[in-house]
């Protein structure tokens, strides 16, 4: 909105050039969704509050410690972040950009999906919300709606491929089975997200790593220049989505102000969901699917944990791990819950430099 209302006036009041700069839009979207947390923190927490009265249903079967230290905490905490960025994305943002609605309209869709959870379980006084298939459907629909849209708005030769990390110019087509790749992506990443929201901080320190990698994914996506001397694919107008992530980062920060241990709020289903469709569908747009994996690496170990658990326990009725996700096999061998969340967030480093090096390393 900024950039439509101020930018034409360059011409007359020089200052007003600053709009032109995707970086410069991006730190005011940053620091625009922080304020943004910061001043509705402290109101929506009392409100969600008041609206819950016993906080969030603590699950019985995961660690015991958890019904007493969280007990009362209220949830759904994730509307925070959407708020913040989602008001700091239209005001920094060029909004005839087709890949940047889609970005939003995936965020906000799985962050409405994940408010229905966490409103039937505040009402149920119940950790049992939406039914998994319900959701499955509804994540997996928004999903293929905003991959269809996403392949009308991307150049034809990139429209229905993937791009391989670390192999220049290596582009499989996947023709139309690439909407059924990239709902995969977009869902996946939601649940796995999802799955890993299960301490005090946990998720989001990890989301804001991984939409940080992305945002300068994107810038250099939508430059020619950068993306020529890169030798990656070239998305004009994918850039735009570093203001997105921009905004993301800052609601993050914001939220987290709340959500260090010993959390004021969870962001609960709404956040989750919401952040990891938002992942999904920016590596989505710049043809970076596969470096998601890399980047959100510790969401995938995550998940693997869930499924690896599973399936053992069906087969063989015994458990690999004492408790999945991956963060509570941790609490059981004793280690603190700062301990784990800081050790996942150096993990989360760690693999997120290794998803920028493929950047280079080609």
């Amino acid at each position: 909105m900024l950039y439509h209302l101020l930018f034409p006036f360059a011409d007359q009041f020089p200052v007003f050039n600053v709009f032109r700069y995707l970086t410069f839009r991006t730190g005011g979207a940053m620091l625009t969704a922080l304020v943004i947390s910061f001043l509705l923190g402290p109101y929506l927490i009392e409100k969600l509050k008041s609206y819950q009265g016993g906080g969030q249903p603590i699950r019985d079967d995961g660690p015991e410690d958890h019904i007493i230290r969280k007990a009362g905490t209220p949830t759904m905490g994730g509307l925070l972040i959407l708020l913040a960025m989602s008001i700091a994305t239209l005001l920094w943002t060029d909004l005839s950009n087709g890949y940047m609605w889609a970005a939003l309209g995936v965020t906000i869709a799985y962050g409405i999906i994940g408010f229905l959870d966490d409103y039937l379980k505040v009402v149920k006084r119940s950790s049992k919300g939406l039914s998994g298939r319900i959701k499955l459907i509804l994540q997996a629909i928004v999903a293929i709606g905003a991959t269809l849209w996403i392949m009308e708005m991307l150049p034809a030769g990139l429209a229905t491929t993937l791009a391989v990390p670390f192999f220049k110019d290596v582009l499989i087509d996947l023709g139309w089975g690439f909407v059924l790749f990239a709902a995969v992506v977009m869902v996946g990443a939601s649940n796995a997200v999802n799955l890993t929201d299960g301490l005090d901080g946990l998720a989001i320190g990890p989301v804001m790593i991984a939409a940080g990698v992305f945002a300068i994914i994107a810038y250099l996506i939508g430059h020619a220049g950068f993306s020529s001397y890169l030798q990656i694919h070239y998305v004009a107008g994918s850039g735009e989505l570093a203001v997105f992530c921009g905004a993301l980062i800052g609601g993050g920060l914001g939220f987290l102000w709340f959500n260090a241990p010993p959390a004021k709020v969870f962001m609960g289903d709404t956040g989750s969901l919401a952040l990891g469709g938002a992942l999904g569908s920016i590596s989505v747009i710049t043809k970076h699917e596969l470096v998601l994996a890399i980047v959100g690496g510790l969401f995938v170990l995550e998940t693997v944990s869930v499924i690896v658990q599973v399936a053992s326990f069906k087969l063989t009725g015994k458990r690999v791990f004492a408790m999945a996700p991956l963060h509570h096999h941790f609490e059981k061998k004793g280690w603190a819950e700062p301990t784990i969340v800081i050790r996942f967030w150096i993990i989360a480093i760690i693999l997120a430099l290794i998803g920028l090096s493929t950047l280079k390393l080609r």
